[in-house]
């Protein structure tokens, strides 16, 4: 059982700060900080030692960069990340571990794990506990294949489209001198009706140059759980069948895999979000899964219940890193290989070749942030549910698997989130249909959908603020760009 006491963890923590490596004599006189400071700064050189990491191996498998411009670009610039004066980095290219170093505090590691991305290393720990597996895409080069499965015949051009217009929305999205705050937008792709009608990528990035997604990765769960449903694995009225949960008096034994796509299980997980002063403790069990190094299976199940299953909507990690567990012992009483399954089972049918999912050290996704992906093929990903989980002729989400993410949450007055997905059925975007949705990820990271108009637009990078109203500008614009103008369906 993961304790619950914010001084139990302050004194394990404390502890594995006592128990990490030397890193000199420097270190050795430097003043220590107040035991809050501490855990706060503890827990900032886990996270900025995960973004080196990742900039560095993950992103950098198709956009090289020097670890200064890294730690510029992706880091040091946003202040919730926490990049102080006094931190330093090493970077050790033979085993590809990036280190984060505080002279008051110690030092904290991420090691990149090939297929499975970058990791945050426990406290004296060299290596993650799992055995890390090559999990390339099972397809040929995209050239030799047609769009959407390849990348020929991608911008045949749509009739009534003014491709004038769209360059200009192009033109106004990537430069941040026409908005309030920077949006630093590395990638928009717009496909409508089925072909690319707009693209464009910052000077560096390319259309499949893994960009960290966020919680754009937990529509990936969604439809993780939609594979495992059509192939009868799952369904979503049973219980979830988490062995932890099934005391005959346990009333988590009443909650379902509806219940956990909903974001409603009534688990008692907080969430402070994220912001450099108040988030960076062991109490804000949302956001501490990227910068501890925990085993975050346990650290969702392992929470008691505070509310009645199905009954209320809370934005928590928890729900969606227990269906992943969930989903991992079902693969593993079928002898199938966990970490390969989201490539073979679904990003290969569907031509999707960047999509990059990480693990903790114990080799459970964290896939409700530390997901990366390229902008073309977060626009497949649209496709698919555009397409209502059919692809090409191949149903790969059971039939009714849209129009149950995209119906509202009983338990969310708002009607602005269903099965892992945000939705527009409350009139959130004013100037969008009703019927558009869309996953969403921080820092301004979108892959929305709307049916009434055949359109799917991605956008990523990351944004200083504001990118909720960016974004809806931003798709107004486009939706003007191929005709009928904006407005409810």
């Amino acid at each position: 059982m993961i304790p619950r006491s914010s001084t139990a963890l302050a004194i394990g923590l404390l502890a594995a700060m006592v128990r990490a490596d030397q890193v000199g004599a420097q270190q050795a006189r430097a003043e220590p900080l107040p035991l809050a400071d501490s855990l706060a700064t503890w827990y900032a050189l886990g996270i900025n030692a995960h973004h080196l990491c990742a900039g560095l191996w993950v992103v950098g498998r198709d956009n090289r960069r020097s670890p200064e411009a890294v730690i510029a670009e992706d880091i040091a610039r946003f202040p919730q990340f926490r990049w102080e004066k006094d931190f330093s980095y090493r970077v050790d290219e033979i085993r590809r571990i990036a280190t984060v170093i505080d002279p008051r505090v110690g030092e904290r590691s991420a090691k990149y794990n090939g297929d499975q991305g970058c990791t945050i290393l426990p406290a004296g720990a060299r290596d993650v506990y799992f055995e890390p597996r090559a999990v390339k895409p099972d397809l040929p080069d995209p050239a030799e294949q047609d769009w959407p499965m390849g990348d020929r015949n991608a911008t045949e051009p749509v009739q009534g489209v003014d491709y004038r217009a769209l360059e200009e929305v192009l033109d106004w999205a990537f430069d941040d001198s026409r908005h309030a705050r920077p949006q630093n937008t590395r990638g928009i792709a717009v496909v409508y009706r089925g072909k690319i009608v707009a693209e464009r990528y910052a000077p560096g990035w390319g259309p499949y140059t893994p960009q960290i997604s966020w919680s754009m990765g937990k529509s990936i769960a969604a439809t993780l759980i939609g594979v495992l449903v059509q192939d009868g694995l799952l369904s979503l009225e049973q219980p979830a069948p988490v062995p932890e949960w099934q005391g005959l008096r346990d009333p988590r034994r009443e909650i379902r895999i509806r219940d956990l796509l909903r974001m409603s299980s009534g688990l008692d997980f907080d969430n402070f979000g994220l912001d450099p002063e108040n988030s960076y403790n062991a109490a804000n069990e949302h956001f501490r899964i990227y910068f501890d190094a925990l085993d975050v299976a346990a650290h969702a199940i392992h929470q008691p219940l505070r509310y009645r299953p199905g009954s209320l909507w809370r934005y928590r990690n928890s729900d969606p890193l227990t269906l992943m567990y969930v989903a991992r012992r079902a693969l593993e009483a079928k002898g199938e290989d966990v970490l390969a399954f989201p490539q073979r089972r679904l990003f290969d049918r569907i031509g999707a070749r960047s999509f990059v999912l990480e693990t903790d050290a114990w080799g459970n996704f964290i896939i409700t942030g530390y997901d990366y992906g390229g902008t073309r093929d977060w626009a497949r990903f649209g496709l698919l549910y555009l397409w209502d989980g059919v692809w090409l002729g191949d149903r790969i989400l059971p039939e009714g698997w849209r129009e149950f993410v995209t119906t509202p949450a009983p338990g969310d007055p708002s009607r602005g989130y269903g099965g892992l997905f945000w939705l527009n059925a409350g009139g959130a975007m004013e100037r969008l249909p009703r019927d558009a949705f869309w996953a969403a990820g921080y820092m301004g990271q979108r892959t929305l959908v709307i049916p009434s108009r055949d359109l799917v637009v991605v956008r990523q990078g990351p944004s200083s603020g504001g990118d909720g109203a960016y974004f809806q500008e931003l798709v107004a614009r486009i939706l003007n760009a191929i005709g009928g103008g904006t407005g409810s369906r």
